[in-house]
């Protein structure tokens, strides 16, 4: 057997990272791979973590290890990428996450007692994340939110970091108070304003929302995932009954439609 660990069907993680390199090649890889940047590859792999998420979401374990082994070659392209530039390689990012893994978790690997609950140990995760933000120099509270996430997800941490200097509503009456307000102006932003202004008006509404989802604890994108979910169950129902009718939904109208999504409730769909 030839020793390029290329070929090792039992390689690894060496294996992984020597087909990487070849990829990246500039004489004898691939030109797509060889083309590629941080920015190109970036979407690529925020793809890949909701293709883990999609599958975990659906239980279906038989494609969960394929999705986590195409996140995992989304870090190793950019540790390639990065070793290429001379900036860090993938063992340093490694050591990197175990060297914070362990800071983070003294009740583990130091000397503090691990007889504590798990909301203690989420403060005091939130604690050591703050001096590391406060040892990085970043003077503003929400300087250091990353630009890239899901902007559902980026509106909650943007708004559990101001919360955290007291720059929040104490009630979450108030909070829905707001969302009527903004429900109102983007109404009537609806009938007066330019249409970026109706897409500001929108976006303050969903700001809010994300808001009001964090003061009940409920993550936004997990519900409208499940939201999305439980649409596309009633709809494909509507699909299959209509189908049985030897009609399509273009053939239908809003009527027929309507009772069919009441039926899909009703079978708890």
């Amino acid at each position: 057997m030839s020793d390029d660990p290329v070929h090792d069907p039992h390689g690894g993680m060496p294996r992984l990272l020597a087909i990487m390199r070849r990829l990246r090649d500039p004489d004898t890889g691939c030109p797509w791979d060889v083309a590629q940047d941080f920015a190109s590859i970036a979407p690529y792999t925020i793809e890949e973590a909701y293709e883990v998420a999609d599958a975990i979401e659906r239980e279906a374990w038989d494609e969960l290890k394929g999705e986590l082994g195409d996140l995992l070659f989304q870090s190793v392209f950019h540790a390639q990428m990065a070793a290429e530039k001379g900036m860090f390689t993938f063992d340093e990012v490694a050591d990197t996450m175990s060297d914070k893994m362990v800071a983070r978790h003294p009740h583990v690997f130091g000397e503090e007692s691990r007889d504590k609950s798990a909301v203690q140990q989420t403060r005091d995760w939130e604690a050591i994340k703050a001096a590391e933000r406060a040892a990085k120099a970043r003077g503003g509270v929400l300087d250091d939110v990353a630009l890239g996430l899901p902007a559902l997800m980026r509106a909650v941490k943007l708004q559990k970091r101001a919360a955290r200097v007291g720059f929040d509503w104490p009630e979450i009456g108030q909070v829905v108070d707001k969302i009527a307000e903004e429900a109102r102006e983007l109404a009537e932003a609806r009938d007066s304003l330019p249409q970026d202004k109706i897409a500001e008006e929108m976006g303050d509404l969903l700001f809010v929302m994300a808001n009001l989802a964090r003061h009940l604890d409920v993550d936004p994108e997990a519900a409208l995932r499940a939201a999305n979910a439980k649409f596309t169950r009633r709809f494909h129902h509507i699909e299959a009954e209509l189908s049985q009718r030897g009609k399509a939904p273009a053939d239908s109208d809003l009527a027929e439609m309507d009772a069919l999504w009441t039926d899909a409730k009703a079978r708890g769909l």
